[in-house]
């Protein structure tokens, strides 16, 4: 009896010992499985970033024009409305005139700046000017010496500006 009860442990032993493996196995197995698709899910995550990033830069220059012309349509209605009025005085007009030329002379300046930066080969440009500067905005991975240089000559060629209000900045 003792020794059927001894070769019964053993047995229990050796099956115990057995399926104590196929557990641990089991689970490293599923683990692997777990880790798989948590990489496959970072992956997915870290290129639709990516693919974010190059749309928001696309996305940057479309929505700056699209808000940069409506503000511009705003303010020539503006001007409009005032040079329209019975109400407004003749000087009044007369600077609405004045500033609407102004205006309008300085989108034609900008947009000839913009595309003269762009048949330098830039991809994408836009250019931005206020009294004291102007910004010079560049869709590039990295400006070298040589196209700051022509950026600038550009600028300088067609406006006013001096090099030290001349700002460049890449996106």
């Amino acid at each position: 009896m003792k020794e059927k009860k001894e070769k019964k442990e053993k047995i229990h032993k050796k099956l115990s010992s057995k399926a104590k493996k196929i557990i641990i196995l089991t689970c490293f197995c599923a683990l692997l499985l777990v880790t798989g698709g948590v990489n496959i899910y970072l992956n997915n995550l870290a290129t639709n970033e990516a693919n974010a990033n190059v749309q928001t830069s696309a996305n940057f220059f479309t929505n700056y024009r699209n808000d940069r012309q409506e503000t511009r349509n705003q303010e020539i209605l503006y001007l409009d409305a005032i040079i329209a009025s019975e109400t407004t005085s003749a000087e009044a007009k007369a600077n609405a005139e004045a500033e609407r030329l102004a205006l309008i002379k300085n989108m034609d300046s900008i947009m000839n700046i913009e595309n003269l930066i762009k048949a330098k080969g830039f991809e994408d440009v836009i250019v931005s000017a206020s009294t004291n500067t102007i910004n010079v905005i560049v869709e590039t991975s990295g400006l070298t010496n040589q196209e700051v240089a022509q950026i600038v000559d550009v600028v300088k060629s067609n406006s006013d500006y001096l090099i030290d209000n001349i700002k460049i900045t890449e996106v």
